[in-house]
């Protein structure tokens, strides 16, 4: 029941997978955050890249947690500060197998994000994603 828009595509859930639903769990548990849905993505290779964005989805909420966990091949993940033109305000992040990123507060409201393209021959990637997805606005500012 957690619909989402991402990227202008309207996805609908599936039923959670055992190993899904016991990863979300644990998190859920671990950083006291009540999680509903997770979007995976496939980077096939270092062509396949997500372009300067933020996770600032009217479904998730004013200052949305975003817990995301990497798997397979080490990805550079980059930050910038929302209409800065100063490189010192950019930070790169090696993700690797199996690292997590934690994601909330303010940082989609003064925060883009991106994973570039790389010319370094390697293999996939799948990057999960846990977050809260409000269905009503009076239960999303309810929550926050």
């Amino acid at each position: 029941g957690a619909e989402y828009t991402y990227s202008g595509i309207e996805l609908s859930p599936i039923p959670w997978s055992p190993l899904l639903l016991d990863i979300k769990d644990n998190l859920s548990n671990f950083f006291e955050f009540d999680i509903n849905s997770a979007l995976l993505n496939l980077y096939r290779n270092g062509q396949d890249s997500v372009s300067w964005h933020s996770d600032d989805e009217p479904e998730l909420g004013t200052q949305p947690t975003i817990i995301s966990i990497s798997l397979g091949e080490k990805r550079r993940f980059r930050f910038r500060r929302k209409n800065s033109e100063n490189d010192e305000e950019r930070v790169s992040i090696d993700l690797s197998h199996g690292d997590l990123l934690l994601m909330k507060g303010r940082t989609q409201q003064n925060w883009e994000h991106s994973l570039p393209k790389t010319s370094r021959d390697i293999g996939p990637r799948i990057n999960v994603t846990f977050r809260q997805v409000f269905q009503n606005e009076s239960n999303k500012l309810a929550t926050n």
